[in-house]
């Protein structure tokens, strides 16, 4: 179904996904339409979250002809006759025909608020549907139905692929061709389990966990009937772990692994956790902040330009103070002092912890750097605590002062920190961090009062 034509608009706005199948050659009966319209009535209540996310249309397809169109229009330009109504109105009417109805009054608020209403039409102009509201009349379905198109309007297409899913699978073995079954050997539950059991013990299992299964012919292999509502089964190691369920996982035997391993600590962690002991012995207070954070943290609070901080910022997020992944954890520990101003001074903060840096050496564009950063919030500006800090942390690192291998500092311009007050760090040869006094502007804009000084390194280097 496209998603807009020469006529509308895009949908994107208000809804931006359709999917569509069709029954053919079915047959009804009051029971079975009966049941086909209580499971859409479910699946709206539940999966569709009130029709929220997914919106379920159903039109009997002999009174209709493709090709279908999906789009969306003022409200005052779509007129119909709905379902189980004698005459026709405009949207915008049908928002206060159904104010008072019982069961569609609280779906109205889903697009009522909209300026373009999502609308589908067939190639002559019929109005199908106004999802999520209501289906026309002309396209009702009854007992002498014989081909079902069915629809979904919806804002999450994975969600409106498994209803649509759910909706064929149900309904599907009224038609002339069914569905058909899937088929898997003993041997592989067996294997994949740890277990020993016969084919006939292994189809009671699935039998046992709804999945309808019954022994072939060749004693070997397993005719398996998926339910629709297990939309999460997607290949034979789903069943095998179903068969495992109910054989009960306490009851698989234990056995010694044939592999012979060793655990171990990755180095850098057993670095980052004796730092932090050392770190707490030095009267620091460790702080463990949010790994994502908003764009002012990381650029304008820090008198940066967020281009030049090589951020991967969160398509989608949902709320102001989680748009970009941290590249420094000096935001964090301001925020936190921030938090804290009441707190007896001085306030000694420390973090050793991940950033995310933009790298597209990387097959997923971006990787993590640990780092170590460190802060000092005082009446006077506390340098000398920082450096002596730093000292420290170099004597733990066992790189001593000195160019070469050694570490030293030199002068730098950083925005973030006070003009002249600012050192870059080098070890071995290398760059690798920051430390001096912070600017004004940046105290100010943490809402703080008091000089800081902060410590900010990286300690992949010296692995």
């Amino acid at each position: 179904i496209p998603g807009g034509d020469a006529t509308g608009q895009d949908t994107t706005a208000v809804r931006p996904h359709a999917v569509a199948a069709v029954l053919r050659n079915i047959t009804f009966t009051q029971e079975r339409y009966d049941s086909f319209i209580e499971l859409q009535e479910k699946l709206h209540q539940n999966v569709c979250r009130k029709r929220t996310l997914v919106a379920i249309g159903t039109h009997d397809l002999d009174t209709i002809s493709g090709p279908f169109t999906y789009t969306a229009k003022p409200p005052g330009d779509i007129r119909f006759k709905p379902l189980n109504q004698a005459k026709e109105y405009t949207a915008q009417e049908l928002m206060s025909l159904y104010k008072t109805d019982s069961h569609l009054r609280h779906y109205l608020h889903i697009i009522e608020d909209e300026p373009l209403y999502p609308v589908i039409y067939d190639s002559n102009g019929i109005v199908l549907s106004l999802p999520p509201i209501i289906n026309g009349d002309h396209s009702k379905i009854s007992l002498n139905t014989k081909n079902v198109f069915i629809e979904c309007t919806a804002t999450d297409l994975t969600k409106a692929k498994i209803v649509l899913d759910m909706m064929v699978t149900m309904f599907c073995e009224y038609c002339e061709e069914p569905f058909t079954k899937e088929t898997l050997s003993a041997d592989f539950i067996n294997r994949k389990v740890g277990i020993s059991e016969s084919t006939e013990q292994i189809a009671q299992l699935l039998t046992k966990m709804c999945l309808r299964s019954e022994v072939m012919s060749d004693g070997e292999q397993i005719e398996v009937e998926i339910p629709p509502t297990r939309s999460d089964v997607i290949h034979a190691c789903d069943i095998m772990e179903d068969a495992a369920m109910a054989y009960g996982f306490n009851n698989i035997p234990r056995t010694t692994p044939r592999t012979y391993t060793v655990a171990s600590q990755l180095p850098l962690n057993k670095l980052s956790e004796l730092l932090r002991q050392d770190l707490a012995a030095a009267g620091f207070t460790e702080a463990l902040t949010f790994a994502l954070c908003s764009q002012e943290d990381i650029a304008d609070k820090l008198l940066k330009n967020i281009s030049e901080t090589r951020a991967c910022h969160i398509s989608n997020p949902k709320t102001a103070e989680f748009q970009v992944a941290r590249t420094t954890l000096l935001s964090g520990l301001l925020k936190t002092v921030a938090a804290n101003r009441k707190m007896p001074l001085p306030l000694r903060l420390f973090e050793i912890s991940d950033v995310v840096l933009k790298d597209e050496t990387k097959d997923v564009g971006a990787r993590n750097n640990r780092r170590l950063c460190a802060v000092y919030y005082n009446k006077s500006p506390g340098f000398e605590v920082i450096h002596g800090l730093m000292d420290r942390v170099m004597q733990l690192l066992e790189v001593k002062p000195g160019q070469g291998n050694g570490y030293h500092i030199q002068a730098a311009d950083d925005s973030t920190f006070f003009p002249g007050r600012c050192a870059e760090i080098f070890a071995r040869g290398k760059s690798i961090g920051r430390l001096g006094v912070l600017h004004p502007d940046v105290i100010n804009r943490f809402e703080l009062t008091m000089p800081c000084s902060a410590l900010d390194i990286d300690i992949e280097p010296f692995l």
